[in-house]
């Protein structure tokens, strides 16, 4: 089973640089026709032209947007003239190209690695001193574990079979048993998931790989719904909901750390370096961990349920130690 058309972030940025010069060389061009000769939806392309707006380039002037138009459904680009320059990268820049190139070389099963090697030695040689500079960053992707898993998982998208994951939920504090239909690895936010199918959710699911403790592929084909679209993770993993629980935490100095580690809607000083932080979660039994956890660096103040809770949570917990 292949990754939906038009979704991979490789694949996207592969049809925006190619969108630009395929625009221009026709004047003007429908987007169902683009939208066709690009294999993907018209709602697709209207994101990828959404996103062109975005594209600035740093010269002539210090703010120089390509310009496009797609009103009418008809598409036109102006302005790109300098997007044809050859590409200039500061010393932090091909330190960070050559560090993320380098990462990518260490994924397990990938397609074609030779080619990416050579793109590196040619990135090297050319960087001079920012290749120096990079060389001193060394990036490890998982452990051999995560490695080996990460070597099957791509062994089973290419052949298109179900996997069977053993994958803890730190939520539960518990390894649950599920099939997975694979479709896509990606890294979001320094951190490696398979997403998939769930046979057991019935609905697409993101795995972080640290988190399998087993894996077996399947001789049984991947079956992904039609339907299933892959998550969008441009704007981050974590998408709060407004159906989501919203939870109050007063944090002591001590506890700061939890506004860094944990997406809060909102975060304000109390003085003294404490802070009062809220966050959105479906699933509260992860806050009452963490509310454990801190003990007295930190304490839920609302919903009153939750604070119930955490009460009686800690009152178990302290009976355990009455007879020790």
């Amino acid at each position: 089973m292949s990754t939906p058309a038009g979704t991979a972030s490789t694949g996207r940025l592969g049809r925006l640089l190619a969108l630009v010069p395929y625009v221009i060389n026709r004047d003007t061009v429908a987007v169902g026709e683009a939208a066709a000769a690009f294999g993907i939806t018209e709602k697709q392309l209207i994101d990828d032209l959404n996103l062109l707006w975005c594209v600035e380039l740093r010269a002539p002037d210090p703010y120089c947007p390509i310009d496009l138009s797609y009103e009418g459904g008809e598409i036109t680009v102006a302005e790109a003239e300098t997007i044809a320059r050859p590409l200039r990268l500061k010393v932090d820049e091909a330190a960070a190209l050559l560090i993320a190139l380098r990462t990518l070389a260490q994924i397990p099963g990938l397609h074609d690695r030779d080619a990416l090697s050579r793109v590196i030695a040619k990135l090297e040689t050319a960087a001079g001193a920012a290749a120096a500079v990079a060389g001193q960053v060394a990036v490890e992707v998982g452990g051999p574990g995560d490695r080996a898993h990460l070597a099957l998982l791509r062994e089973a998208i290419t052949a298109g079979r179900r996997v069977h994951l053993t994958y803890y939920v730190p939520a539960r504090d518990e390894n649950t048993e599920r099939d997975v239909d694979p479709m896509r690895l990606l890294v979001v936010e320094g951190a490696t998931y398979l997403e998939g199918w769930c046979r057991r959710a019935e609905a697409v699911r993101l795995f972080r790989v640290d988190r399998i403790a087993g894996l077996t592929v399947l001789d049984v084909a991947a079956q992904v719904p039609e339907d299933a679209e892959p998550r969008d993770v441009d704007g981050g993993l974590f998408r709060p909901s407004p159906r989501d629980e919203s939870v109050t935490l007063d944090l002591a100095p001590e506890g700061r750390w939890v506004a860094d580690g944990y997406p809060c809607e909102s975060v304000e000083e109390l003085g003294e370096g404490r802070l009062r932080v809220v966050l959105r979660t479906p699933d509260t039994r992860w806050v009452r961990a963490l509310a454990l956890r801190l003990a007295e660096h930190g304490r839920v103040v609302a919903p009153e349920s939750l604070v119930a809770e955490v009460r009686a949570e800690a009152a178990r917990a302290l009976a355990l130690y009455e007879n020790v």
